[in-house]
């Protein structure tokens, strides 16, 4: 037996108090007629720490345990869930599931494939070290960074972990159990020059324990980027509006890649013809050289699962190749639905929602070009380095993204910052527009949360360095 199945018997079975074999009997109740379905057991550990103006103001800890339990009969889900583990709960579950749908006999899906090894390890986090070794690391965090520099005027830093451990069983007597650990730190300085206020933050993390996050390397790069954005801030003059060229940096600006395509890419909109791309299968739907592909296989990262929350392991699926819209991701439903293959992109909150498909880590690939080559081809225009948030329609594919750290192009040079800049566009129409793409392609360094239909996951976006010929740009100069 794995350690994830181990674990899980212990927790939900053993000390949990659910009978394995009952919860079986009970299961097939509730999938009797249904297409597909599943068990859903969770346990998770969860804190957060938070430190603003030297001092500790808020600490959490959360311990949760669960089900969820869904039929799924053709285009309609049935889901039950309760935050008590028992026989008699589950029992009230099934009944109510049993009830609430129409009984038709239909083709039972498969169970899900064969696992591969765990992505990331096992260990919690928050068992890891003492809490007060986690809150003296954020009280260092704000002495050096007031060190750095006199112009400090406010620091905030958040250290969070969680350890959840899930076992899911099927229809078809199949059992799989995951043990995920996650971690993030973050760190916020506000400078004052002159009268002028102006913020920088950085953070990361991933699946793994906190002992990354305290080596002095980590956090103090951590809080140097602080520094250095809020300096750049410091400097930054009223942003020009108008259409333009754009060239987006490495890394996290890929969230509008996320946003504005990445949604778009889902089943779920496709199968309801609600994506701006539903119906495009095949054709071209981006400039030659663009490849965007969805990987949760990538080890211990933010978005990475070793399997989704429907018991399928996950994998690096290909959208975009070469310009070509070739894939979707899919859950087992949606995947059924439209007659194609579930690609491990099944995922919820938690035991209390049904899941959906969701992104992991969605990366656009790199290509042959550099970003001074890309700036030197541009005579007017901006340098967008960051994002902090935007808004998507996904049905038209518009956006509108706000740059947290951006700089003008003049005369092929990155020249002043700017503040207060915002791209609006259409996330299809974009597409088309990229004439240079750099062969740099990063991942964010692990702080992604990804909202839909009100349930939000952690996710990894990534992109190489890239030049859109033309986008709006909205800005407050005069």
């Amino acid at each position: 037996m794995s350690e994830a199945l181990d674990i899980a018997n212990r927790l939900f079975h053993e000390a949990g108090g659910l009978d394995p074999v009952v919860a079986a009997r009970h299961l097939d109740t509730a999938l009797e007629g249904a297409d597909d379905g599943e068990l859903f057991l969770e346990y998770r550990e969860s804190e957060s720490i938070s430190l603003d103006d030297g001092r500790i103001r808020a600490a959490s800890f959360d311990t949760r345990r669960g089900f969820g339990l869904r039929a799924v009969l053709g285009a309609a889900s049935y889901y039950a869930h309760a935050g008590e583990l028992s026989d008699e709960a589950l029992a009230r579950a099934a009944a109510t599931i049993k009830a609430a749908k129409a009984v038709e006999q239909h083709m039972t899906a498969g169970g899900p494939a064969a696992s591969r090894g765990a992505l990331y390890g096992g260990l919690n986090p928050l068992a890891e070290m003492p809490f007060a070794t986690r809150a003296a690391l954020l009280q260092e965090i704000d002495a050096y960074t007031r060190a750095a520099d006199s112009r400090v005027k406010q620091v905030m830093a958040n250290i969070s972990g969680e350890w959840q451990v899930v076992e899911i069983l099927r229809g078809d007597g199949s059992r799989v159990a995951d043990l995920r650990p996650l971690v993030r730190l973050n760190v916020s300085v506000v400078l004052e020059e002159n009268g002028r206020r102006e913020s920088g933050s950085h953070g990361g993390g991933g699946r793994t324990t906190y002992a990354p996050l305290i080596e002095p390397a980590y956090w103090q790069s951590a809080v140097q980027e602080a520094l250095r954005q809020a300096k750049v801030n410091l400097e930054s003059v009223a942003a020009p509006a108008g259409e333009m060229p754009v060239v987006l940096g490495a890394g996290w600006p890929g969230i509008l890649l996320h946003e504005a395509i990445g949604h778009g890419l889902e089943g779920d909109f496709n199968r309801k013809q609600t994506s701006a791309f539903a119906g495009l299968m095949g054709s071209r739907i981006a400039a030659k050289g663009i490849t965007v592909v969805d990987d949760g296989t990538i080890p211990d990262r933010r978005g990475s699962l070793t399997i989704d929350d429907e018991g399928t392991p996950t994998s690096r699926t290909t959208l975009i190749e070469d310009g070509i819209l070739v894939g979707f991701l899919q859950d087992r439903q949606n995947a059924r639905l439209m007659n194609m293959r579930a690609t491990g992109n099944g995922r919820r909150q938690s035991y209390a929602h049904a899941p959906m498909p969701r992104m992991t880590n969605t990366i656009m690939l790199g290509g042959d070009s550099t970003a001074e080559e890309m700036i030197k081809s541009v005579k007017r225009g901006l340098y967008a380095v960051n994002f902090a948030g935007g808004q998507v329609d996904i049905t038209s594919g518009k956006f509108v993204f706000s740059a947290s750290e951006a700089y003008l192009i003049e005369d092929g040079k990155v020249t002043a910052p700017v503040k207060g800049a915002t791209l609006i566009g259409n996330g299809p129409d974009a597409l088309t527009k990229v004439e240079m793409l750099g062969s740099d392609s990063v991942l964010d360094p692990g702080v992604g949360t990804c909202g839909k239909n009100g349930q939000g996951v952690p996710v990894g976006v990534g992109q190489p360095t890239m030049k859109i010929s033309g986008l709006t740009v909205g800005g407050t100069a005069a």
